[in-house]
C-alpha cells in the first residue's frame, strides 16, 4: 500500500467523523418514554442499507458468526476508554460504542482525547486496513444496490443482525464478542438441526449469556466487550456523585452507562450548586444496588434492546421489511420476557416483593430506552403473580425515592416522572399499574390516632409524592440552601421564589399526570375519589382557628393536592354540577354536625331533608364533576384559606417583633447602666434571632403562597362557586334582578356558612398582597356577588359575614388600596348597585347595633367606619349621589341612620372630652417634679 499524504490522511479521517456523528444518537437515553422515539435521524443523509446494519455477506456460511469472521476487522480500545473507528460497514457497532462514550466521557482532558482520536483515526485509516479500498467500495455499492432493489434479507444478513445486537459469536473468541461455547459445538455437529427459528435461536444465546453469567464465578462473561455507555457502577459514593449502581465488572468494561448529564448537572445550573453535594449524600444511599450478577445481567439486557432501536434508526427501509421486523420483534420480546426472570430472580436467588429492585436507580436516571418499560409492563400484566413482584418493588422503591426528595433541588422530580409515565401506560382501557397502585395496602390506611390528616399524608402511598413543599415548617432545607445568607433583598427573593414557583409547577403536573390516570382508568376510579375524598374528611380540623398542626396534613401536601383538582375541575360546566349533592346521602364530604349554615339551624336543616326525602329521595346517582367540583371547594377550605391564615399571623408577628426590637433600641440608654441590663440584651438577641427566623420563613411562604398563577387558580374556582350560587339565588342568571324573593331558597340557606365566607376571605387576602391578580374574567361574576349579597342581607344569617362582605368592598376602595381602583368603579357603575346599594348598607348601619356577640359595642364602630369610608366614595359617584338625594328626602332608612351616628359623634366627643381631661390632670402632676417622683412606681404607670 502506498503511503500517504498528510494532507489525505486528514481529509479521510474528518470524513469518517462526520459520517461516525450523522449516523449516531446524540442524545442520552431516557426513561420509559423519551421526548424522540426511535426514527430515522433528521437532517442526517441516511447511509445504505446494508452499511447501516452493517450485514457483510462476503466469506459467511450458516454455522458462523459475523462478528469476528474472516471480512470483519476488530479494533482495539484506546487507553481513554474510546473504541477505534473502522470504515468497514459490518463494524459499525464499535462505531456506536465510540460515539456513546465520546459523549459520556466529558471528564477526559481536551488534549489528550484530540491526540487519542487523531491516533484512532489514523490507525484506523491507514494501519489496520485488510482488503484493498477499491475492492471495499465495489463490495459496498454491489450491497447497496442489491438492498435497494428490494430483495429479501437472507439468513445469513439475519443471523449477523441477532449476533451484532446481542454482540455474541459462536466461531472465534475475541474481545467485543462473548462467545457461546455451547452453541459452536452445536454449529460444528450439525448446523441445520440447531434451531427450528429464529425466536428458538434468540431464546438459546439469551440463556446461554445469562447461564454464563450466573455460573462464572471468577470471570464476568461480560468483561470481553467493549464500553458502548457508562456503566451503573457504585458511583454513588465517588467524588463526582452521580447516581449509579454497583456492577460486578470493571467501570471500563461494563456494558452500560447511567447518563446523568440531566441528572446531575443540569439540575444545579438553575439555582446555583452549592450544597448539592451533601445532599446527593443521603439521596443516593437509598437508590444504589449492591454488587451482584443481576445487575450485570439487566445492563446487558437493556443494552440489546436499546440496539434495536439504534439499528431501527439507522436503516429504517431495511428494518421496516417484514421479515426483520418480525426478528426485531422477536428479540425486543425475548429481551423483555429474560429481564423479568432476572428481576423474579429465577435465574439467581429468588427475591421476594420486600427486597429494592434493580430497575428503580435506572429509572430515576431515566436512561431506559424507549419503550422498555412499557414492553414490561405489557409482557407481565396478565400474569398477576408475576406483575406484582415485579413492579411491588419499583413502586416501592419509587415512594422511598420521593420521601428522601426535597425541592433544594431538581431530584424530587424524577420519582414523579417515573411514577407518572408507569401510570400513564395503558393497554386498551386498562392502565394495569393504577390497578396494581390502587390494591396496595397502603392505598388508603385506616386512622389509627386522632392525627388521622398527618397520618394519610406519611402512611398512604401517594402521600409521599404529595409532600415536596417550599414552606419551612415542612422543609427546613429549602430555608438552608435558598435564604440563609446574610441578608434577604427583595430582588433575591423574588428571583428565588420564582425558581422555587417552577419546582413547584413541574412537580405538580406530575402529580396531575399520576392521579388523572388512575381516574381515567375504569377500574380505579372510585378508589381515586375515595383516596380524594378521605384527605378531605382527614384534615377537617385545618380549617379551625387554632389547630394543632401535628394532627392534620402540612400546608404544602395540601396545596399539591388543591393544585390537582384545580386541574381536574377546569373543563367542569356548572351544567353537570348538582348544587345539593352536599345533601346526598352517598356524598363523599362528612360535614361535621355543628357546621354553621348560611341561614338555617340544624333542625331546619334536618326538617328540609326529610321533607326532601319522603319516600321517593330525588336524588339521582351522583357524577364525576360534580364529586370533583365539591372536593375542589372543600380543598380551597382546608388548604389556601389556611395557609392565608398563617401567613397574615406570620406577618403580624414579624410587625411585633420590629417593634420590640426598636423599643428596646431606642431605650437602651435607659436600661444599659440598670440591674436588668443583662435581662434586657438577652431579649434583645432573642428577638433578633426569632426576627430573621420568622423573615426567612416568609420569603418561603412568598414562593409557595404568593404565586400568581396559583392565585388565578383559585379565583377562577370561586368564580365557578359564585356562578353556581347566583344560579340557587336567581334561576334566571345571568339576568338577576333585584330585589330577590323574600323567602330564601331553602338550599342556598341549608349551605354551610364557610361557601360565602371562604369567597370573602380570598378577596380580601388578594386585595392586600396580591391585587394585580384580581383582574380575571370572573370577576364581574365576583362583582354582581357582591352587590347581591349586600342588597340582600336577609338571604345572610350571620352579622358577621355581612360585615366581611362591606370590608371587602372597603378594602378596594381607592382611599385605601389605589391598586384596585379599577374593581371599587365595576362595583359602584354595577347597574344593580346604584338603586340598592346605598340603602342596604344605611340599613346595616344601623342593623349592627346588635349583632348577638359580648362585643358588640366595640365591633359597631369599626364596621361603621368602613361604611362611612365607603359612602363617601360612592358620594361623588353621580349615579349613586340621586340616590343619596332620594334617601335623604324620602328613605326609610335615612332617620335611623341619621340618629346612630349622632350617637356615635356623642359618645366619641364625650370620651374625647374626658380623655382631655384626664390627660390635664397628669400634666399638672408633673409639673410638681419632687411630688411626681415619689408617687410609686405602678401609680405612676397607671398615671
Amino acid at each position: 500500500m502506498e503511503e500517504l499524504s498528510a494532507d489525505e490522511i486528514r481529509r479521510r479521517r474528518l470524513a469518517r467523523l462526520a459520517g461516525g456523528q450523522t449516523s449516531q444518537p446524540t442524545t442520552p437515553l431516557t426513561s420509559p418514554q423519551r421526548e424522540n422515539p426511535p426514527g430515522p435521524p433528521i437532517a442526517a443523509s441516511a447511509p445504505g442499507p446494508s452499511q447501516s446494519l452493517g450485514l457483510n455477506v462476503h466469506n459467511m456460511t450458516p454455522a458462523t458468526s459475523p462478528i469476528g469472521a474472516s471480512g470483519v476487522a476488530h479494533r482495539s480500545q484506546s487507553s481513554e476508554g474510546v473504541s477505534s473507528l473502522s470504515s468497514s460497514p459490518s463494524n459499525s457497532l464499535e462505531t456506536q460504542s465510540q460515539s456513546l462514550s465520546r459523549s459520556q466521557s466529558m471528564d477526559i482532558d481536551g488534549v489528550s482525547c484530540e491526540k487519542s482520536m487523531s491516533q484512532v483515526d489514523v490507525d484506523s485509516g491507514i494501519e489496520n486496513m485488510e482488503v484493498d479500498e477499491s475492492d471495499r467500495r465495489e463490495k459496498r455499492s454491489l450491497s447497496d444496490k442489491e438492498l435497494a432493489s428490494g430483495s429479501e434479507v437472507s439468513e445469513e444478513q439475519a443471523l449477523q443482525l441477532v449476533c451484532k445486537i446481542f454482540r455474541v459469536s459462536w466461531k472465534d473468541r475475541d474481545r467485543d464478542v462473548i462467545f457461546l461455547s455451547s452453541l459452536s459445538a452445536q454449529f460444528k455437529q450439525n448446523p441445520k438441526e440447531v434451531f427450528s427459528d429464529f425466536k428458538d435461536l434468540i431464546g438459546q444465546i439469551l440463556m446461554e449469556v445469562l447461564m454464563m453469567s450466573t455460573q462464572t464465578r471468577d470471570e464476568n462473561p461480560f468483561a470481553s466487550l467493549t464500553a458502548t455507555s457508562q456503566p451503573i457502577a457504585a458511583a454513588a459514593r465517588s467524588p463526582d456523585r452521580n447516581l449509579m449502581l454497583n456492577t460486578g465488572s470493571n467501570p471500563g468494561t461494563s456494558p452500560m452507562f447511567c447518563n446523568m448529564g440531566s441528572f446531575s448537572a443540569s439540575s444545579l445550573s438553575s439555582l446555583g450548586a452549592s450544597g448539592g453535594v451533601s445532599t446527593w449524600d443521603s439521596y443516593s444511599d437509598h437508590f444504589t444496588i449492591e454488587t451482584c450478577k443481576e445487575t450485570d445481567m439487566l445492563n446487558y439486557l437493556i443494552e440489546c434492546f436499546d440496539r434495536i432501536g439504534i439499528e431501527e434508526k439507522k436503516a429504517p427501509k431495511m428494518c421496516s421489511q417484514p421479515a426483520v421486523s418480525q426478528l426485531l420483534s422477536n428479540i425486543r420480546s425475548q429481551c423483555i420476557s429474560h429481564t423479568a426472570l432476572v428481576l423474579q430472580g429465577s435465574l439467581t436467588q429468588p427475591r421476594s416483593m420486600q427486597q429494592p429492585s434493580f430497575l428503580v436507580p435506572y429509572m430515576l436516571c431515566r436512561n431506559l430506552p424507549y419503550g422498555f418499560i412499557q414492553e414490561l409492563v405489557r409482557t407481565t400484566h396478565q400474569d398477576e403473580e408475576v406483575f406484582k413482584q415485579i413492579f411491588i418493588p419499583i413502586l416501592q422503591g419509587l415512594a422511598l425515592a420521593a420521601k428522601e426528595c426535597s425541592l433544594d433541588s431538581d431530584y424530587f422530580k424524577y420519582p414523579l416522572m417515573a411514577l407518572g409515565e408507569l401510570c400513564e401506560t395503558k393497554f386498551g382501557k386498562t392502565h394495569p399499574v393504577c390497578n396494581l397502585v390502587a390494591s396496595l395496602p397502603l392505598w388508603l390506611p385506616k386512622s389509627l390516632s386522632p392525627g388521622s390528616g398527618r397520618e394519610l399524608q406519611r402512611l398512604s402511598y401517594l402521600g409521599a409524592f404529595f409532600s415536596f413543599s417550599v414552606f419551612a415548617e415542612d422543609d427546613a432545607k429549602v430555608v438552608e440552601k435558598y435564604f440563609s445568607g446574610p441578608a434577604i433583598t427583595l430582588e433575591n427573593t423574588r428571583v428565588v421564589s420564582q425558581s422555587l414557583q417552577h419546582y413547584l409547577e413541574l412537580g405538580r403536573q406530575e402529580l396531575f399526570k399520576i392521579l388523572h390516570s388512575i381516574l381515567l382508568n375504569g377500574e380505579t376510579r372510585e378508589a381515586a375519589l375515595s383516596y380524594m375524598a378521605a384527605i378531605v374528611n382527614a384534615n377537617m380540623k385545618k380549617a379551625q382557628m387554632q389547630t394543632d398542626d401535628r394532627l392534620v396534613s402540612t400546608d404544602g401536601f395540601m396545596l399539591n393536592f388543591l393544585w390537582v383538582l384545580q386541574q381536574l375541575s377546569t373543563k367542569i360546566k356548572l351544567e353537570t354540577v348538582d348544587p345539593t349533592y352536599i345533601f346526598h346521602p352517598r356524598c363523599r364530604i362528612t360535614l361535621p354536625n355543628d357546621e354553621t349554615r348560611v341561614n338555617a339551624t340544624m333542625e331546619d336543616v334536618n326538617d328540609w331533608l326529610t321533607e326532601l326525602y319522603g319516600d321517593q329521595p330525588p336524588f339521582s346517582e351522583p357524577k364525576f364533576p360534580t364529586e370533583c367540583f365539591f372536593l375542589t371547594l372543600h380543598a380551597h377550605h382546608l388548604s389556601i384559606l389556611p395557609s392565608c391564615r398563617r401567613y397574615i399571623r406570620r406577618l403580624r408577628a414579624i410587625r411585633e417583633l420590629n417593634r420590640t426590637v426598636e423599643d428596646l433600641k431606642n431605650n437602651e440608654s435607659q436600661w444599659k447602666d440598670s440591674p436588668l441590663a443583662t435581662r434586657h440584651r438577652e431579649m434583645l438577641k432573642r428577638c433578633k434571632t426569632q426576627l430573621k427566623k420568622l423573615v426567612r420563613c416568609k420569603a418561603c411562604a412568598d414562593a409557595g403562597l404568593l404565586d400568581e398563577s396559583f392565585l388565578r387558580r383559585c379565583l377562577n374556582f370561586y368564580g365557578l362557586l359564585i356562578q353556581l350560587l347566583l344560579r340557587i339565588l336567581d334561576p334566571a342568571y345571568p339576568d338577576v334582578t333585584l330585589p330577590l324573593n323574600s323567602d330564601v331558597p331553602k338550599v342556598f340557606a341549608a349551605l354551610p356558612e364557610f361557601y360565602v365566607e371562604d369567597v370573602a376571605e380570598f378577596l380580601f387576602f388578594i386585595v392586600q398582597y396580591s391585587p394585580q391578580v384580581l383582574y380575571e374574567p370572573c370577576t364581574q361574576d365576583i362583582v354582581m356577588f357582591l352587590v347581591v349579597m349586600l342588597c340582600n342581607q336577609n338571604y345572610i344569617r350571620n352579622p358577621y359575614l355581612v360585615a366581611k362582605l362591606v370590608e371587602v368592598m372597603f378594602m378596594t376602595n381607592p382611599a385605601v388600596q389605589p391598586r384596585t381602583q379599577k374593581f371599587f368603579e365595576m362595583i359602584e357603575n354595577h347597574p344593580l348597585s346604584t338603586k340598592l346599594l346605598v340603602p342596604s348598607l344605611m340599613k346595616f348601619y344601623t342593623d349592627v347595633e346588635h349583632t348577638g356577640a359580648t362585643s358588640e359595642f366595640y365591633d359597631k364602630f369599626t364596621i361603621r367606619y368602613h361604611i362611612s369610608t365607603i359612602f363617601k366614595s360612592l358620594w361623588q359617584n353621580i349615579a349613586h349621589h340621586g340616590t343619596f338625594m332620594e334617601e335623604f328626602n324620602s328613605g326609610k332608612q335615612f332617620v335611623r341612620y341619621i340618629n346612630m351616628l349622632i350617637n356615635d359623634t356623642t359618645f366619641l366627643l364625650d370620651e374625647s372630652l374626658e380623655s382631655l381631661k384626664r390627660i390635664h390632670e397628669v400634666q399638672e402632676e408633673m409639673k410638681n417634679k419632687e411630688q411626681w417622683d415619689q408617687l410609686p412606681r405602678r401609680r405612676a404607670f397607671i398615671v
